[in-house]
């Protein structure tokens, strides 16, 4: 048993693979963010790859153990002691029972810990990983804290220990990116692309595991606004990102870490390949970041190099990484009448479909590949995330490349059914909402006083809403929310299960625009809209939908399903007080009462059938709409 005399800084169990698999309803891998040091100190005191260990941030724990085990630290943790006495990193020492371990300051953001035998804490969604923000994982779902009694593996069938050499922190660092899958001409200009991979970023202070900010000149964009998305040329329907993604929140370069969102409607012009990402766990604010374009072909290469050195510690260490510039321009894999298949990085695909505009024709044809997809997956497939326009595949590319894949894909394509002609198995799902919700508005005054205090948004999100869509009343708003009929397009906007939705009659699709930047915090279960989207988030968290009240938990761990919702579910809404909503949040969370659910199917007959049957009302207000949106924006600039 290892015993917590002080817990350190966010201090948190780890393993190595995380979560794979469940991208696609929200929930992120986790697992350590510098997973390189992380594989090198657990293969040190030679266990399997899946045992677990511990991170920490800034400042590590004081530990003591029952029993003689043997242990390695690595990264940032070059002060650790055992009773006083130094132990250098990526050296396997014992720890005596009853001595005290203590891993002192750290020389850098993130430490790690190995012990023989790995922490035996329950698995939870196939992983020991802590998820912090959901509340899962690791020791309760939280990070550690005085007098935690950890339990250990057994010390049976290990490998043989080994010392290890350990990657260099440094506080200038280069990521070799693989470019795409956006970039120019449609959303940066070439000279904002060349400007995005020529300049020198800063880490902001504001990073975490859900990613790193960079600080840095505005991105020079291709587009005055993102049209249907949203105000902010950023704004692309929500698309899926795959970890080590640079998006751009508004202005602000995000890199998705390892609890970074699945889902999300911003540009991504380029990815970390995948042997680079260990460094995201070590990046510290003010540190300086350059993005080194390569080929995928480097990438590949860098991957199978460490592979071969993790399976055999006594070959030298890896040799400095090669970095090798390519035209920053994303890789084309293949392109067709209506789609176009690009990487997006080195182990992820994304299909996209259709025009920029949004077309649930196109969303169902999305479905029906990604449902092919899981019928005939090839080994090496690791996620199938649907977006609304767009698929994106993650691959292990031990087994399978990106060019093997967007074949199979184009294969795929000959054989769909015609999306106007499929009937989809849906649900309608009826759920309570709390407008102008107290939590909603404790969001927007913390990010009035902490983030944007300017923000065209602030102090009102509705009445912001009410502004850009020309409407009379603020109450205007809440009216059409409640009439609509909301299908849900994408799942894990933003994580567990939250859903992504669009309300299927034109009429009711309330236009505007995302947080820039993004805010912090947002209470669990804020209902948001942004672009012509709204979105459940499931869990707190950051978000940048703009916030018109609270709904119920769609999540719900101890269900063997945790996430309630599925695609294509018809959503209805039903205003209900504060206290109300308050004891049907606790019902439900409790397990003690569901969903209010109903059989439905969808199809785009639905759609084809508003649309003759209100022409000119539909185009009346989306140019009203349209009208109001441009002077908005007009006026931020005056």
């Amino acid at each position: 048993m290892l015993t917590v005399i002080s817990p350190g800084l966010q201090t948190t169990i780890q393993d190595l693979e995380g979560r794979p698999g469940l991208w696609d309803v929200g929930v992120p891998p986790s697992g350590a963010a510098d997973e390189l040091t992380f594989a090198l100190v657990n293969a040190a005191v030679g266990n399997p790859s899946s045992a677990a260990g511990l991170e920490c941030v800034q400042t590590g724990p004081v530990l003591t153990c029952d029993e003689d085990r043997l242990i390695c630290v690595g990264g940032a943790a070059k002060q650790a002691t055992i009773d006083g006495w130094p132990v250098r990193p990526g050296l396997v020492v014992m720890l005596p029972a009853g001595a005290v371990l203590d891993l002192g300051l750290l020389d850098g953001m993130r430490g790690y810990l190995a012990i023989e035998g790995g922490i035996d804490v329950p698995p939870v969604l196939g992983s020991r990983a802590t998820f912090v923000l959901g509340g899962f994982g690791g020791q309760d779902g939280r990070p550690l804290a005085a007098n935690d009694q950890l339990p250990l593996g057994r010390r049976e069938n290990l490998l043989s220990p080994a010392n290890v050499e350990l990657p260099t922190i440094t506080d200038s660092w280069q990521l070799r990116v693989i470019p795409g899958p956006h970039g120019a001409p449609d959303h940066l200009t070439v000279d904002g692309v060349e400007a995005f991979f020529g300049t020198s970023w800063t880490v902001d202070h504001r990073s975490d595991r859900t990613g790193v900010r960079l600080s840095g000149p505005l991105p020079g964009w291709a587009r005055s606004d993102g049209g249907e998305a949203g105000l902010h040329p950023s704004n692309v329907h929500d698309s899926a990102y795959p970890v080590g993604g640079i998006m751009l929140s508004g202005d602000t370069p995000v890199i998705v870490g390892k609890d970074g969102p699945s889902l999300g409607g911003f540009v991504v012009p380029a990815v970390v390949i995948e042997a680079d990402r260990w460094m995201l766990g070590q990046l510290c604010p003010g540190d300086t970041v350059e993005l080194v374009p390569v080929a995928i072909e480097v990438a590949t290469a860098a991957m199978s190099a460490r592979r071969r050195w993790l399976a055999d510690l006594r070959q030298d260490a890896l040799p400095a990484a090669t970095i090798i510039g390519t035209a920053a321009r994303p890789d084309v894999l293949h392109e067709a009448s209506g789609y176009t298949i690009r990487c997006a990085g080195e182990r992820h695909v994304l299909v996209e479909a259709g025009s920029a505009e949004l077309d649930l024709t196109v969303r169902v044809w999305v479905h029906l590949l990604a449902e092919a997809l899981r019928e005939h997956r090839p080994t090496g497939v690791v996620e199938i995330v649907e977006g609304v326009r767009s698929l994106l595949v993650a691959l292990d590319t031990s087994r399978l490349g990106p060019f093997e894949l967007a074949k199979h894909l184009v294969l795929l394509t000959s054989s769909l059914a015609d999306p106007e002609t499929v009937v989809l198995p849906a649900r309608e799902v009826t759920l309570p909402i709390a407008f102008d919700h107290p939590e909603a508005h404790e969001a927007m005054r913390r990010y009035a006083a902490s983030v944007r205090p300017d923000a065209p948004w602030c102090p009102d999100n509705v009445e912001f809403i009410r502004r850009v869509n020309d409407l009379d009343e603020r109450d205007e708003v809440f009216e059409i929310v409640q009439q609509a009929t909301y299908l849900v397009v994408g799942l894990g906007d933003v994580y567990l299960g939250a859903p992504v939705a669009v309300p299927i009659d034109p009429r009711h699709r309330l236009v505007t625009t995302k947080y820039n930047p993004a805010r912090t915090w947002t209470p669990q279960n804020a209902v948001g809209i942004g672009g012509i989207y709204l979105c459940v988030y499931g869990m707190e968290g950051p978000g940048g939908y703009q916030l018109v009240g609270r709904t119920v938990p769609v999540w719900r761990l101890q269900d063997e399903r945790p996430w309630l919702l599925r695609q294509f579910d018809k959503i209805r809404f039903t205003p209900v007080s504060v206290e109300q909503l308050a004891h049907e949040r606790a019902e439900i969370a409790a397990g003690r009462a569901d969903l209010k659910v109903a059989p439905a199917t969808f199809s785009i007959a639905e759609v084809r059938r508003i649309e003759q049957e209100a022409p000119v009302d539909i185009a009346t207000l989306r140019a009203r709409r349209r009208a109001a949106f441009d002077a908005e924006r007009a006026r931020w600039g005056a």
